[in-house]
């Protein structure tokens, strides 16, 4: 009988798994909100901003061409002047995403 509900209570428990509603790239979450893509966890001190400010086409598919890519503060109470800690322009969405990944792991490091 001991037995039985040591069964019983391994049935009922359920498991716990955990599923992202983001794609994710290197572990973190990878958002698009129109030409701008945000890279990393909201509630982490940092984040990444891609912005597609040139296209190109391939074929009958627009791919990016010229990407601006931010390292930004997600601190409220700092303005929105200086919560942009790093910036540059990379040509490619890769070459971008690429960056900013370095980027925000080593300042997550730092703290």
């Amino acid at each position: 009988m001991a037995e039985e509900k040591k069964t019983a209570s391994k049935k009922s428990e359920p498991k716990a798994e955990k599923k992202s509603e983001f794609f994710e790239y290197k572990g973190k979450p990878l958002v698009r909100s129109g030409k701008s893509l945000y890279y990393g966890d909201i509630n982490d001190p940092y984040v990444v901003c891609l912005t597609v400010k040139s296209e190109k086409e391939e074929g009958n598919t627009k791919i990016a061409d010229l990407v601006g890519v931010q390292l930004i503060a997600t601190d409220e109470t700092i303005s929105p002047k200086d919560r942009i800690i790093k910036k540059s322009e990379k040509n490619g969405l890769f070459t971008a995403l690429d960056l900013g990944a370095a980027w925000l792991e080593r300042q997550l490091k730092k703290g």
